[in-house]
């Protein structure tokens, strides 16, 4: 059905279709078991010492102050993020910004992390438990000097409502956030997020979401300082503010973070560096371009230990995961792999 309706939520503002697919989730109306698929049971896999039924979860940004992740998980997810939530309500960066490159399968994005903000969203979330494995992902406020304290008044805020969260230092939109990549600013900021985890007693995994444009260099730093502060994973990776060369859609130009396809390669490559390096002692959730089983079970066997989604959602609708688990399924048995946890790293 979507193919039937994609020409005219194309023809809106990016921004606009975005709101109304928020409010047409909100009516939660369809069953979960037509997004079943047969012999998903070989998909069922472990993330941060969860059970999750598949390893295809949704990226943060669609949902970001979580008012429909429920529906979400009816739609096939394994696992969904919500986000990016700063402490305070933001209405994020003047409009338009967020832009379509249909000639590359990919977005541009600017929003500057609008959401209503962490109070009103732990309220949301506490008066509508989370069906499935809930992520919820944390950033600053765009005004705020010192960002450190937003991370650490969201983790205080958030956490009991989380199954896990994102300390998301990544995103291009946000002035000095992608500072925090540098070893002194990140060994600082991790040093303030396990006092707050011991001070409040919070149990639960924190992931950090990474950018894409890191050099390598950068890799055995952060890897270092991660495994060092006994943080459980990171997500590889955010949106890049590079990569613009071989695009042929011209909005390329435009100022924000490029996802999609165009980012495919690069996340998958970032993957295996990183799995290269760590060999099992970090779990990885791959990001960029997946929107297929193969693209899903490249990040797979490169070394993620689940994957997300985002763009791909746009441009194939609501139906992208069942796809998705399908062709997984296929590729798996074509592979003679009895689970999707026999693939990971395979090919890193």
């Amino acid at each position: 059905m979507y193919s039937i309706f994609k020409p005219y939520i194309f023809s809106l503002d990016p921004e606009v279709a975005h709101d109304l697919a928020i409010q047409s989730l909100k009516f939660n109306v369809l069953p979960k078991s037509i997004f079943n698929v047969k012999d998903e049971d070989i998909l069922e896999t472990n993330l941060l010492n969860e059970k999750l039924p598949n390893p295809i979860g949704l990226a943060a940004g669609f949902d970001k102050s979580a008012e429909v992740y429920n529906s979400l998980f009816k739609l096939g997810y394994g696992f969904v993020e919500v986000g990016t939530v700063t402490p305070k309500r933001q209405l994020g960066n003047p409009k338009p910004r967020v832009f379509r490159l249909e000639k590359d399968q990919a977005l541009i994005n600017r929003l500057g992390f609008n959401n209503h903000g962490s109070e009103v969203i732990s309220k949301r979330i506490a008066n509508d438990l989370p069906s499935g494995f809930l992520g919820i992902n944390i950033g600053p406020n765009k005004d705020t000097v010192n960002k450190e304290e937003d991370y650490y008044k969201c983790l205080s805020r958030l956490s009991s409502y989380a199954g896990y969260l994102t300390v998301n230092i990544s995103s291009p939109n946000t002035e000095g956030l992608r500072d925090f990549h540098d070893q002194k600013e990140l060994e600082k900021l991790l040093t303030g997020i396990n006092k707050i985890k011991k001070k409040n007693n919070i149990s639960k995994p924190l992931m950090i979401k990474l950018s894409p444009d890191i050099n390598d260099q950068e890799i055995s730093r952060i890897v270092e300082l991660i495994l060092r502060f006994k943080i459980e994973g990171i997500v590889v990776s955010n949106t890049t503010d590079s990569n613009r060369e071989n695009l042929s859609d011209f909005k390329k130009s435009e100022k924000g973070g490029l996802s999609g396809q165009p980012l495919k390669n690069l996340s998958t490559s970032l993957i295996k560096k990183f799995f290269r390096e760590t060999r099992g002692r970090l779990q990885i959730i791959g990001v960029g371009g997946v929107d297929t089983g193969q693209a899903a079970f490249e990040k797979i066997s490169a070394g993620a230990n689940a994957v997300q989604l985002y763009t791909g959602m746009v441009y194939k609708g609501p139906g992208v995961v069942k796809q998705m688990k399908k062709e997984l399924i296929s590729i798996l048995k074509k592979e003679r792999l009895k689970n999707i946890d026999e693939a990971v790293g395979i090919n890193a």
